[in-house]
C-alpha cells in the first residue's frame, strides 16, 4: 500500500439534488490508532438516496460525511465497503463490511463498540446523529450475505427495512381497524416491499390497494402483490365504506387532500412513510379526519429490539428479506433488473434521473467504484 491516496469524492448540490461534481483529495493511506480506512465497492443508488438529501439539513443527513463546503453535500448511499488501513483492534485489513457510507471511493472511519457483528463509526460528527446509520455489518459473521446477490443486498436492505418495520407497526397496531389499505408511489421499491410483507403476515385479510400513475399502471398490477391497482385520477371511485388505512409513499399534499375529503369517516389512519418527492415535513392542511402521522422505521427498530431482543429481530428481518430478494429476482418474472455501472459518472447520471423523474421502477441501479 502507498503512503498516500488519492481518494475521489461526488458532491451534491443542496439546493439542487440532481446536480452534482466529482472531485478529489489527497490524504495518508494509513489509519491512525482507533481508525479504519475502507475502500468503497458497490453502492445502491435509488430515490432513498434524493430522500436522504432532500431531508438533509432537516434531519442531519448531510451531517453523516461533512464537506466542509457549505453549499455541497455527501449523499449517503447503502453498500459494501473493504478496510484497507486499520488501527483498531478486531478489524482486519480486506474484511468486507456493509453500511451507510458517502457517495465516494474510500472513507475514515472511527471504529468502536467492535463485536463479533462488526462496529460503530464513532467519529464526534456522528454522535449525535441516529444510532442505525453508523453501524456497520461484518460480512463474514451476516448469516444472509452472499457475493453473488451483494447488488441485490445493497438495493433492497435499506429500503426493505422500511417496508419489514412499517408493516411491524400497522401489525402491532391492529391495523388501527381498517379494513383496507391505500398505498400511494405503489411502483416504489419500499411500497411493494410493504404489500409484500402484508401478503404473508396479518395484513393477509386486508385489501392492498395500490395507487399509481398511469405511467406505472402495468408495472404495479405485473407485480400482483396489490389486490387492486388503481390511477390516482380513480381516487373518487374508491368505496367510502371501507374502513382505511393511507400509507403514503407519495409525500403529494394534493393528493393527501383528495384522499381525505373522499373516505372522510373511513379514513381510519394516515401513514406517512417518507417521500423523495417531498422535501418538507408534514404540515397541518386542516384536513377531515385523522391527522397524518410521520413513520421512522427507527423507531420501530428500537422498539422491537427492546421486546423481543436484537438477535431476534435480525432473525425476522433477514428470512423475510432472503424472501423477498428472491421473489424480486426469480428469472422467470423478475420484479426489479440490475443496471450496474463503474463510474462516478455514472452516478452522476443515475442521479439525476432519480431526481428528474424517480426512473424506471423496474430497475435497480448499483455503482461499482471499487
Amino acid at each position: 500500500m502507498t503512503d498516500r491516496l488519492t481518494v475521489t469524492l461526488l458532491l451534491t448540490d443542496k439546493q439542487d439534488l440532481g446536480r452534482s461534481l466529482i472531485a478529489t483529495r489527497e490524504e495518508s493511506a494509513a489509519a491512525a490508532p482507533g481508525e479504519v480506512v475502507l475502500e468503497i465497492d458497490r453502492l445502491a443508488l435509488t430515490t432513498n438516496n434524493i430522500t436522504y438529501a432532500a431531508f438533509g439539513d432537516a434531519m442531519g443527513y448531510w451531517g453523516f460525511f461533512p464537506t466542509g463546503r457549505a453549499d455541497w453535500g455527501h449523499m449517503p448511499a447503502w453498500g459494501f465497503a473493504e478496510v484497507l488501513s486499520s488501527g483498531v483492534e478486531g478489524v482486519d485489513v480486506g474484511e468486507r463490511f456493509y453500511g451507510y457510507y458517502p457517495i465516494a471511493s474510500h472513507v475514515r472511519m472511527q471504529a468502536e463498540r467492535v463485536t463479533s457483528r462488526g462496529f460503530y463509526d464513532g467519529s464526534a460528527h456522528r454522535k449525535a446523529l441516529t444510532s442505525a446509520y453508523n453501524q456497520y455489518g461484518r460480512c463474514s459473521q451476516d448469516p444472509v450475505h452472499a457475493v453473488a446477490l451483494e447488488s441485490y443486498q445493497a438495493l433492497i436492505r435499506p429500503l426493505f427495512i422500511t417496508s419489514f418495520m412499517l408493516v411491524d407497526f400497522l401489525e402491532d397496531s391492529g391495523f388501527f381497524g381498517a379494513r383496507r389499505l391505500v398505498i400511494s408511489s405503489a411502483s416504489s421499491k419500499t411500497a411493494y416491499g410493504t404489500a409484500f410483507c402484508l401478503a404473508s403476515g396479518e395484513g393477509r385479510g386486508i385489501e392492498r390497494l395500490g395507487l399509481t400513475s398511469a405511467r406505472n399502471e402495468g408495472f404495479v398490477q405485473s407485480l400482483g402483490c396489490y389486490d387492486a391497482v388503481a390511477r390516482y385520477d380513480d381516487i373518487a371511485k374508491l368505496d367510502t365504506a371501507v374502513p382505511t388505512l393511507y400509507v403514503d409513499f407519495s409525500g403529494d399534499v394534493t393528493l393527501r387532500s383528495r384522499i381525505h375529503h373522499h373516505l372522510g369517516p373511513a379514513l381510519v389512519y394516515d401513514c406517512y412513510a417518507g417521500s423523495a418527492a417531498n422535501t418538507e415535513f408534514l404540515r397541518d392542511q386542516d384536513l377531515p379526519g385523522p391527522a397524518p402521522q410521520f413513520y421512522f422505521a427507527p423507531v420501530q427498530i428500537k422498539k422491537r429490539n427492546a421486546d423481543w431482543g436484537p438477535a431476534v429481530v435480525n432473525e425476522r428481518f433477514n428470512a423475510a428479506q432472503q424472501r423477498f430478494i428472491a421473489r424480486i429476482s426469480d428469472k422467470a418474472h423478475p420484479w426489479l433488473t440490475l443496471v450496474e455501472a463503474g463510474s462516478f459518472a455514472a452516478a452522476q447520471a443515475v442521479i439525476a434521473a432519480l431526481n428528474g423523474n424517480g426512473g424506471d421502477p423496474r430497475e435497480g441501479h448499483v455503482v461499482r467504484l471499487g
